[in-house]
This record gives structure tokens, sequence and C-alpha cells, in this order.
């Protein structure tokens, strides 16, 4: 079980709210459809994919089954590349994802007939993180991508230009692994180019926890992921302020929402398939996700949806429950 889990359910207990679920939030009406909240529910559900989006999804599948203990929830982190080679063949319900499918998992999708949907659960600010004894506060995209770019030699923070304070420190990069959704993003948004990417880096796959181990020990560690991770190793490692020519901004809720944290602001996602679709387990999950979504970002780190991002995502799901089709 994730730390950010593990935080999420003390922080549940001390409140003593985690048997209220979905009750709390919606009807009182024992007989609405679809929320799960009668525990009248069961099989198993099947999810994959991005270690960003994980822990979220893992903290409220803990509390939709204890609500459905007839309901078995699973969830891997194998990226969300990863997690869509396994989804666009049938062996998952639903993959959790930090960037948009793409053309060739569309693809792979259609050849083996898998039908999938786009929901937002969550926005992230996908954070560049260094060692707190690094007095860098703010770094420009220009800056990032001369360090990062595919074929960069630099190695020491005295060797970026413009650097403000400057910093003379040998530069240890940390980051994702190519599967993963993150570094699809970072590279596009800062690089130009998904996949653009010098290759000398510590490659930490989908555990995102190498990450602030290596930053932490490294005076002149560098390296990125969702913010949940930032948020919950405060002390440990520092977020760099992002200017992308408007001056500096900080991650942050506020600025994610308010749209001035650019480029790396993002959306969340889960993909369902047709099929999961078609199950009422399955539904129910979903609803009670978007249901208690906003309540447990905020206890495990992550950045709710708007309250126009709920109402879409919560009317989207409300016109496709039900109506794919089980195999």
């Amino acid at each position: 079980m994730s730390s950010s889990k593990f935080k999420f359910l003390a922080a549940l207990a001390a409140t003593g709210v985690l048997a209220l679920g979905v009750a709390a939030c919606g009807s009182d009406d024992s007989s609405d459809s679809g929320s799960g909240s009668s525990g009248d529910v069961s099989g198993n559900i099947r999810i994959d994919g991005s270690s960003t989006v994980a822990p979220l999804t893992e903290a409220i599948a803990e509390g939709f089954q204890s609500e459905n203990p007839d309901v078995k929830v699973t969830v891997g982190t194998s990226g969300t590349g990863g997690g869509f080679e396994k989804f666009c063949v049938g062996e998952t319900d639903a993959n959790d994802a930090s960037d948009a499918i793409d053309e060739e998992q569309e693809a792979m999708c259609a050849k083996n007939n898998v039908e999938w949907e786009e929901i937002q659960v969550a926005n992230d600010a996908l954070s560049v993180v260094v060692n707190p004894e690094n007095p860098v506060e703010c770094i420009t995209i220009d800056q990032l991508n001369s360090i990062w770019k595919g074929g960069s030699k630099i190695s020491n923070w005295s060797e970026v230009e413009g650097l403000d304070p400057a910093y003379d420190g040998e530069m240890t990069l940390f980051g994702p692994g190519t599967d993963s959704g993150t570094f699809a993003y970072f590279t596009e948004a800062v690089n130009g180019e998904e996949g653009n990417q010098r290759t000398d880096y510590n490659n930490v796959g989908e555990d995102d926890n190498q990450t602030v181990t290596g930053v932490s020990g490294a005076p002149g560690g560098m390296g990125y992921f969702g913010f949940s991770f930032l948020q919950e190793n405060e002390g440990k490692i520092k977020g760099l302020q992002i200017d992308s020519g408007k001056g500096c901004v900080a991650p942050s809720v506020e600025t994610v929402q308010d749209g001035t944290y650019t480029p790396l602001a993002r959306p969340l996602f889960i993909y369902p398939s047709a099929e999961a679709l078609a199950k009422p387990e399955f539904d129910a999950f979903m609803t009670y996700y978007l249901e208690n979504v906003n309540s447990v970002a905020e206890q495990v780190g992550y950045i709710g949806l708007t309250d126009q991002q709920l109402t879409d995502a919560q009317s989207k799901l409300e016109s496709l429950i039900g109506t794919g089709s089980e195999s």
C-alpha cells in the first residue's frame, strides 16, 4: 500500500467519515442507481496505468470497497503507456493515465476491438524538484530544455545560462521511464517533442519515490513528477517555480486551476472500456469515484476538478453507464 493511501485512510479514520462515502455526497435514497452505497454489487475490477494517478485511484478504491466488500479493485502501476498495452488487449477494465491516449495506443485498441472512453478525474501540476540546499527557486522553460533535451551535455548547474542565482554544483538527474505519461507530457511540453530527452539520467521507471530519494540525497539533484509526490515529500525536496515567459509561478492548486501554471499543468484521466461500462460493479465504482474525488484528492495531495470539470465528468459518466456491451 502506498504511503499516500495510508495518509488518506488515517485522515478519514481521524474524522470518522470512512463509512459515509457516497451517502454524504448524494441522495439518501438507497434505491439511487449506480452509487454502490448499498453494497449490492460484486465482482472484480482491474485497473492499471499511471503511477501518478494510482495513489488517488487506490485511495478511492479503498473507500469504495469498505462499502462494497464483494467487489475487489486492483490497481497496478505499469505507467500510462505500459497500462495502455494491457488495456488495449482487454487485460484490464480501465487505464489510469497522466497523459492523453495517443494515436499508436488508439490504433492498438482498435485492432483488438477495445472501445474506450476518456474521463477526467483530477488535475496535476507536473513538478520540477531539486534538493533543498539548491539556492535556485525559479527556472525557465528554455533552461529546462537546455538541461533535458536529447543530446544535452550539461552536467553542472553553472553551465545553465542565465540561472539566477548562479549555482556551482554537479547536476544529477532523475526521471521516469519511457512508458510513463509524465515522461511523455514533460518531454513534449519542455522539449517540444514527445520522447525527446537525454538518455544519461537516472531512470526510475514507475517508482517516483526513487526520484525523491535520489534528489534529496544529491545536492545538485533534479527530477520531475506529479504534484502529489511533491506535497507528500516537502522538506526532503523543493519544487521549483516555472517561468514560461510571464514570470515565475509555483506549482499549486490555485495556479493550476486559474491557468497560470503553464505549460506543466495537465489533466489526469481514467480510460474505461465499453465492456467495463456494461458492468454494474464498475459503474458503481466510477460513480463513487466522481462523487468523492475532490475530497479524496485534497486528502492525498492532488488537485481536484473545478466545478465545471466535475459537472462535465459526471454528466459524461451518466450518459455512458450501461451503454457498453459485455463480450
